[in-house]
């Protein structure tokens, strides 16, 4: 009986040391698949990055003609909204900013890259640009002559297919607007370093035009001559908010070099391109319209991130786009807490304010009108509301529109 048990465990032993023998082979195996997977993977890796050119090309080809296809069809379909508005007066009755801010939004949140919100906006606006040049190009006045930072914020705001009408002054601007002579009217408001550009303000204390869009545009300010060399300059001419713009950088490198202010730089730009003793300030774009090379290769401006923002005027409001901007200007007259009753009523109703300004109102003696930006468009519910609420308090409240916030 004392045999047994050891018969029984001698038996079991050489079948638990044959285990790990019949386990090696199959490790083998695996490990030479594995290295088998990796050189395949590795050579079709190699494959893909070394594409046949030709192939490639081919490939673009085949997808700039869909694209082309489904610009044509977007076109055709554009018409078809243009028929289902009925017979309409002018091309200004197709135009819908609230619109086109959403189909521009749509393309910023969809984007994934490569390309920039910046570069996606800019092809889409063009697109809707010619889109709806097709029943009549919008015309648009803007702060002439040609090549001036007005015309790249109509052009940005508008795309190319709209008819630019260059206009001497923002007062002429105004005025074409309002005789109908333009549809819209492109002009700047503020800047990101020097303010605001006051005479734009004044003509809303007369004007009945309405705002129905803003522009957000960077500024580089390049100094521009016919020769391109900084020791031939005598006199600069600028618009007076570029000489505040770039004033540091004159001071340390032209510091008697006549200044001679002007309507716009690209006006400056036209009168610096009959003289080699004279130079402007502007932009690239103005350099190339008037045949004037870079005095130095950077931009001179004080501030690097120089924003200019323009607004677009017209002569009715539109409804809201989902993300707008209301502009008010409040009369007041001149006593004991006067702009806290301005303000108040718009903090009880939880709109913030993005911006406050005030101007004499040329109407009465020590009475000022505030120029107020707001979030939310006017038929908000809080809005109404909160002007409603203004009113007991104010001499007069003028709604100067309410627009989509600018899009990149």
């Amino acid at each position: 009986m004392a045999t047994k048990p050891s018969k029984t465990a001698s038996k079991a032993k050489p079948a638990t040391a044959a285990k790990p023998a019949a386990n090696k082979a199959p490790a083998k195996k695996v490990a030479a698949k594995k290295t088998a997977v990796s050189k395949k993977a590795a050579a079709e890796t190699l494959t893909v990055a070394k594409p046949v050119l030709s192939d490639v090309r081919a490939k673009i080809d085949q997808i700039d003609r869909s694209i082309q296809a489904l610009i044509a069809e977007r076109a055709n379909f554009a018409h078809q909204v243009g028929k289902a508005k009925g017979k309409l007066a002018a091309a200004v009755d197709y135009y819908r900013p609230e619109r086109e801010a959403q189909v521009l939004r749509m393309v910023v949140d969809r984007n994934e890259g490569p390309l920039s919100d910046e570069v996606l906006v800019h092809v889409y606006r063009e697109i809707m640009s010619a889109c709806l040049a097709q029943q009549e190009p919008l015309k648009i006045g803007y702060l002439g002559p040609e090549g001036s930072f007005t015309q790249q914020a109509a052009h940005k705001h508008f795309g190319r297919s709209a008819l630019g009408l260059p206009l001497a002054n923002i007062e002429e601007i105004f005025q074409e607007v309002e005789n109908g002579n333009a549809d819209f009217g492109v002009v700047p408001v503020e800047n990101s370093g020097q303010g605001t550009i006051q005479i734009t303000l004044d003509m809303f204390l007369t004007s009945n035009l309405k705002i129905c869009g803003e522009v957000e545009l960077r500024v580089q300010q390049y100094l521009l001559s016919r020769t391109g060399r900084i020791e031939d300059i005598e006199r600069i001419y600028a618009h007076p908010q570029a000489f505040m713009q770039t004033s540091a950088w004159l001071r340390a490198n032209l510091p008697k070099t006549e200044k001679v202010p002007v309507s716009s730089n690209s006006e400056g730009a036209r009168r610096a391109r009959n003289a080699e003793d004279a130079a402007a300030i502007g932009g690239e774009s103005a350099g190339h319209v008037y045949g004037l090379k870079k005095v130095v290769t950077k931009p001179i401006q004080n501030d690097a991130d120089n924003t200019t923002r323009f607004l677009v005027i017209g002569r009715q409001l539109f409804p809201s786009s989902g993300h707008d901007r209301t502009s008010v200007l409040v009369f007041i007259h001149d006593k004991p807490g006067a702009l806290f009753d301005v303000l108040s009523p718009f903090a009880r109703h939880g709109i913030s304010m993005n911006r406050i300004e005030s101007r004499p109102s040329h109407q009465a003696k020590w009475e000022y009108g505030f120029f107020i930006d707001l979030a939310g468009h006017i038929e908000d519910e809080s809005m109404q509301a909160a002007l409603a609420e203004l009113k007991s308090h104010s001499a007069q409240i003028k709604v100067l529109g309410s627009y989509p916030v600018a899009v990149p």
